[in-house]
């Protein structure tokens, strides 16, 4: 059984609604904002700054000279509350303005020295308020908060930030993790294609078979870890002669979490359980997937897999068509 890197499909058991999310995000705005001390930003860092001026002097500090203009959309603000801003933050010595040569009707605005200090204070500051909140977390919470960061900047589209980690690592599984590819692949495959109990029972049957093989060294599985979490999951497994009378592997298993996606993962998966049959003597791999998994069936091609045959079924409560391809060593 091989599944594949998915998304969740409109309608799917389980999906919230607009409204749900809508007000799940401003239950988050509110009790963010209030961590970081938004609402009494000055008492909270242990400044004199506002929350704007402390914005201000942020994106000041990124360079030598800013026009207004840039600021503006930095800040989001209008020109009257950026004016008004800008005269404040002058008349506390903190930055200076002078005439744009490129264009005398704009200004470029620079940090002075004590704008300077003031922006290091603010970044030091700053750093320690999200080190008291993150400090006691265990360091496997600290991760999935990073991955959750970058889930939402992707998902938003929060392009100004840095992008995501990229990196990951494949490795076998650690204890628990044969039941994390069980659940996994049951909650994406509902939500996804409304695949019932019968997927579930048949991949922790797939996963009992494996633990249970009494040759464990022709056989593999390859957890995909990304900070510090499991994001993706391959087996690969001794199917017996069926290939021609010759050995043959089972590719089986195959998942990529949807917030790891576009990284490689899944085709590292695959390649490393077709580089490990190929090493372990068999004379090729097999595999079954569903016509629906669009992304695994590009990987499986590009690494020289062919379709060999295809069956309508509703063997998973739903209508699919079931495909069985094979590679050839």
């Amino acid at each position: 059984m091989t599944e594949s890197t998915i998304a969740s499909a409109a309608g799917a058991p389980g999906k919230p609604s607009t409204a749900d999310a809508v007000r799940r995000i401003r239950e988050f705005n509110r009790d963010y904002v209030r961590l970081v001390g938004a609402y009494d930003y000055a008492r909270r860092t242990g400044t004199p700054y506002s929350l704007p001026e402390a914005r201000l002097i942020y994106e000041l500090a990124g360079g030598e000279r800013t026009r207004t203009t840039e600021l503006r959309r930095a800040l989001d603000m209008d020109a009257g509350q950026l004016s008004r801003l800008l005269a404040q933050t002058e008349a506390a010595g903190l930055l200076v303005r002078e005439r744009d040569p490129a264009d005398s009707r704009r200004q470029l605005i620079s940090l002075t020295a004590a704008g300077r200090e003031a922006a290091a204070l603010l970044d030091a500051r700053s750093s320690e308020v999200i080190g008291e909140q993150i400090a006691k977390l265990p360091s496997a919470d600290r991760e999935r908060l990073l991955v959750a960061l970058d889930t939402v900047a992707r998902l938003l589209d929060l392009g100004h930030r840095a992008p995501p980690e990229t990196g990951f690592r494949l490795r076998p599984p650690k204890t628990g993790e044969l039941g994390w590819v069980v659940e996994r692949h049951a909650v994406r495959y509902a939500e996804a294609y409304g695949f019932g109990p019968a997927f579930e029972a048949l991949i922790a049957d797939c996963v009992a078979r494996f633990a249970a093989a009494p040759d464990q060294g022709r056989q593999a599985c390859w957890i995909a870890e990304r900070a510090g979490e499991p994001v993706g999951s391959v087996f690969c497994v001794d199917e017996g002669d069926t290939l021609d009378g010759r050995p043959a592997a089972r590719l089986r298993l195959l998942l990529v979490e949807p917030a790891a996606r576009g990284l490689g993962i899944g085709q590292a998966l695959v390649r490393e359980a077709v580089n490990f049959a190929r090493a372990g003597g068999y004379h090729g791999m097999v595999l079954w997937t569903n016509e629906v998994l669009t992304s695994a069936r590009r990987i499986y091609r590009s690494l020289g897999f062919t379709m060999v045959a295809g069956t309508p079924h509703t063997k998973f409560g739903v209508p699919a068509n079931g495909e069985d391809w094979e590679l050839r060593f």
